[in-house]
């Protein structure tokens, strides 16, 4: 009883975990025509909705820091999707924006959910269910930062 607290099959985070290692792992197909990492399309995809934005905004998008965002974004460059640029009277702000050929891989990137749909494999609304449940969750966390 006493360490039931710390059995695995007791632990909530790690279905959450299991289940997002499982997902980036079935990601690897559909993005390789689009030669992305799973993170990277989720930077792109912001990109692609919201147009040009600051690096730290990125970061509050995608809930990744500096630190991982950087040389991410360094990646993204190399390969000419996008910009970065200083911004004018503050030079620590880099403004983020896609190139041509970043813009053009949208068309490609509308294959990916559908070549992903059906992975997980639950009613449509449960699936909806969940989804509102995680970000919830992930909203209660950012309250508490």
């Amino acid at each position: 009883m006493k360490y039931d607290c710390i059995r695995l099959e007791n632990q909530l985070c790690f279905p959450l975990y299991a289940c997002a290692k499982e997902i980036v792992r079935l990601y690897r197909k559909p993005l390789e025509a689009l030669n992305l990492t799973y993170t990277q399309y989720i930077v792109m995809m912001v990109l692609w909705e919201w147009g040009d934005m600051t690096e730290w905004d990125l970061g509050q998008k995608v809930h990744l820091d500096s630190g991982t965002l950087a040389p991410l974004l360094k990646r993204l460059e190399t390969a000419g999707l996008l910009s970065r640029t200083r911004m004018d009277g503050n030079e620590r702000k880099l403004l983020l924006s896609l190139t041509d050929k970043g813009k053009k891989l949208k068309e490609k990137a509308v294959e990916v959910p559908k070549a992903m749909h059906g992975c997980i494999k639950l009613p449509q609304a449960e699936l909806i269910q969940l989804k509102t449940l995680l970000e919830k969750a992930l909203s209660n966390m950012e309250e508490k930062i």
